[in-house]
C-alpha cells in the first residue's frame, strides 16, 4: 500500500500529479518491446542490453579500443568462422551454414527518414520559440539544462555520456514506477516552490526592467 502524504492546506485536499497524464508509463514509453526493455518486463532480455552495453562502454572508454579496428576485427572473425564451418561441412557430411538475408524495405527506410526529419523539424521549432524569449521559465530551464549538459559533459567522454544517459533510461522509468506516489509528491512539491521562486523574481527584478513599447504592424 503506497505511503499517505500529508495535504497541504494552501493548496486544496491534495497534491495534484505533476504531469496532469492519464496513460501508464508504458504506454509513455511506446507500448512496445522497447518499453518492455525499460521497464524490465522481460528480466533476461533487459539484463542482456545491459551487458551489452556496458561491454560496448568498457571497451571504447576504459580500453580505449577504436570502433574501425573492432569492426575490422569482429568482421575477420565472422568471415573465419564462415570460412571454416563451410569448408568443414562436406567433410563431417553436414549441411553448410545459411546466414539469414535481411533485406530493409524502401517503404520502411522511408518511413524512418521521414519520422527523423519530423522529429528533428520539431525540436528546432521548439527551440526557436523558446530562445524568441516568449515563455522565460522555458527559457530559463532549458539554458540551466544545457548548462549543466555542458558542465557534466566537460568532465567525461562522449562515450560515458552516452553510457550514463543509457543507465538512467534503463532504471529511472521502472524507479518511477515502482516509487510513483512518493516520486509525484515530490516533484509537485518541488514544482510549487519552484513557481514561488519565479513569481519573487519576476516581481522583484523582471518586472523592473525598463522595456520598449511594443510597435504595432500594420499590414
Amino acid at each position: 500500500m503506497p505511503p499517505h502524504f500529508p495535504s497541504n492546506p494552501d493548496h486544496g485536499p491534495h497534491v495534484a500529479r505533476p504531469y496532469h497524464r492519464h496513460k501508464s508509463i508504458h504506454r509513455l514509453l511506446g507500448g512496445g518491446k522497447a518499453a518492455d526493455v525499460l521497464l524490465w518486463k522481460d528480466r533476461n532480455l533487459s539484463a542482456g542490453v545491459l551487458a551489452g552495453a556496458t561491454l560496448i562502454w568498457f571497451l571504447f572508454d576504459v580500453v580505449e579500443y577504436n570502433i574501425v579496428p573492432l569492426l575490422c576485427q569482429i568482421a575477420i572473425f565472422t568471415m573465419l568462422v564462415i570460412f571454416i564451418a563451410s569448408n568443414a561441412a562436406p567433410l563431417f557430411d553436414i549441411d553448410p551454414p545459411r546466414i539469414p538475408q535481411v533485406v530493409i524495405s524502401e517503404h520502411t527506410f522511408r518511413e524512418m527518414a521521414l519520422s527523423i526529419r519530423y522529429k528533428l523539424t520539431n525540436v528546432v521549432s521548439l527551440l526557436y520559440d523558446i530562445a524568441c524569449g516568449k515563455d522565460l521559465k522555458k527559457f530559463l530551464l532549458v539554458v540551466g539544462s544545457l548548462l549543466a549538459l555542458s558542465v557534466i559533459g566537460g568532465s567525461c567522454s562522449f562515450t560515458s555520456l552516452l553510457y550514463l544517459g543509457f543507465l538512467c533510461a534503463l532504471t529511472l522509468p521502472v524507479l518511477y514506477q515502482r516509487y510513483e506516489p512518493e516520486v509525484d509528491h515530490l516533484v509537485a512539491r518541488g514544482g510549487e516552490d519552484i513557481k514561488k521562486f519565479y513569481e519573487k523574481i519576476d516581481a522583484n527584478l523582471l518586472n523592473k526592467i525598463p522595456r520598449g513599447p511594443v510597435k504595432t504592424k500594420f499590414r
